[in-house]
C-alpha cells in the first residue's frame, strides 16, 4: 500500500513506555526480542469523528493477547485507552488510524525471555480506506494464497500477535504479483477462514455464511458486522466453508478494522455482485462508525 512518507519519518509525536517522544525518536534496539522471536502484540483501530471505535473492546484484547503470549502489559485498561486518545489529540488526528503496540525488550538474546522487560507504544496517523472507494462499487480482486493459517495446537491463533503475519505477508505478495488484491487464506484443513487481515463473509440464497473463528482471530469488526446483519433481519450461519462452495454464493465481503466492509468482486474463478446485503451492511457500518460524539 504506497505512502507519502515512511513511517519512521514523519512529523508529530508516539506515545512510547508511558511518555510522549518524537515520532522519529520512538526507537528500540536491534537486539530487541520482538524482534527476533516475535514476541510482540498489537491492535489496529480507527478513529471517527473524533471517537476510537470500541476502543474497550480492542484494548480488552491487546490484554488477552499479551496473556496467550505469556508478558503483563506495564500499564492497566484506563492508562493506554487514554494514552491512545492523547496520542490523537497531540497529532490531531480526527479521522484516522491507532496503533497499540507491545513487546518483549532486549535484555535477553535466546529463545527464553523471563527476564525482558515489556514495552508499549502506541502511534496515530491519518489513513484513508483500506483498499479505496473505488473498491465499493467493483468489489476487490481475491485469490487464494499459498500459506494457510494454522491450527490452535501449533500456533497462538486467538492472539493478535505479530508472527502470525508472516503468512499473510507472503500470502499478499505473491498474489499481487499476478494483479490481485488480497489473498484469500486456507485453514490447515483446506477450508475456508479469512483474508490476510479481514474476516470473510458469503452471501448465499438470502443468507450470511462466515466460516467459524476457531484458528484465526473472531474479529471485532466481523462481530460488529454480525450484529448489524442480524438487526436486519439476516440470517447469520456461522460455519465450516470449503472452497468448493464459492460458487453458490451471489456477494462477498470483506470486514476488519482497515478493511471496514469492502466488497468482494471475485475470487478466484468465482465472480460475486455487490449487491443488496453487501449495500446495507456498508450502509449500517458506516452510519454506525461515524456517529457523532456529545461534547
Amino acid at each position: 500500500m504506497a505512502t507519502t512518507a515512511p513511517y519512521d519519518d514523519r512529523d508529530g509525536v508516539i506515545w512510547h513506555d508511558g511518555h510522549m517522544v518524537p515520532w522519529r525518536d520512538a526507537r528500540l534496539h536491534v537486539l530487541t526480542h520482538g524482534l527476533h522471536y516475535a514476541s510482540s502484540v498489537f491492535e489496529g483501530e480507527r478513529a471517527y469523528n473524533g471517537k476510537i471505535f470500541k476502543l474497550a473492546e480492542h484494548t480488552d484484547r491487546l490484554f488477552g493477547s499479551a496473556k496467550i503470549m505469556g508478558f503483563a502489559l506495564p500499564y492497566d485498561a484506563k492508562t493506554i485507552s487514554d494514552a491512545c486518545y492523547a496520542v490523537m489529540k497531540a497529532n490531531n488526528i480526527i479521522d484516522g488510524y491507532v496503533r497499540p503496540v507491545a513487546w518483549r525488550g532486549s535484555e535477553m538474546m535466546a529463545v527464553s525471555a523471563q527476564q525482558t522487560r515489556i514495552h508499549m507504544a502506541i502511534a496515530a496517523w491519518s489513513w484513508p480506506s483500506y483498499f479505496g472507494q473505488e473498491a465499493r462499487q467493483k468489489g476487490i480482486r481475491l485469490k487464494t494464497g499459498p500459506w494457510r493459517r494454522p491450527a490452535p495446537d501449533t500456533a497462538p491463533v486467538h492472539a493478535k500477535a505479530a508472527g502470525l503475519y508472516m503468512i499473510c505477508t507472503m500470502s499478499k505478495h505473491a498474489v499481487e504479483k499476478e494483479g490481485y488484491t488480497d489473498a484469500m487464506m486456507l485453514d490447515y484443513r483446506g477450508q475456508v477462514a479469512e483474508a490476510t487481515g479481514a474476516n470473510i463473509f458469503f452471501a448465499m440464497d438470502g443468507k450470511l455464511h462466515t466460516p467459524t473463528p476457531d484458528c484465526f482471530l473472531n474479529g471485532i469488526t466481523r462481530q460488529t458486522v454480525i450484529e448489524l446483519a442480524r438487526k436486519r433481519g439476516m440470517t447469520v450461519v456461522e460455519r465450516a466453508i470449503l472452497p468448493s462452495e464459492l460458487g453458490k454464493a451471489q456477494e462477498a465481503l470483506l470486514t476488519g478494522t482497515a478493511a471496514e466492509v469492502t466488497p468482494i468482486g471475485s475470487i478466484d474463478e468465482h465472480t460475486f455482485t455487490v449487491g443488496p446485503m453487501t449495500k446495507k451492511l456498508i450502509e449500517d457500518y458506516d452510519a454506525l462508525v461515524r456517529e457523532k460524539v456529545p461534547a
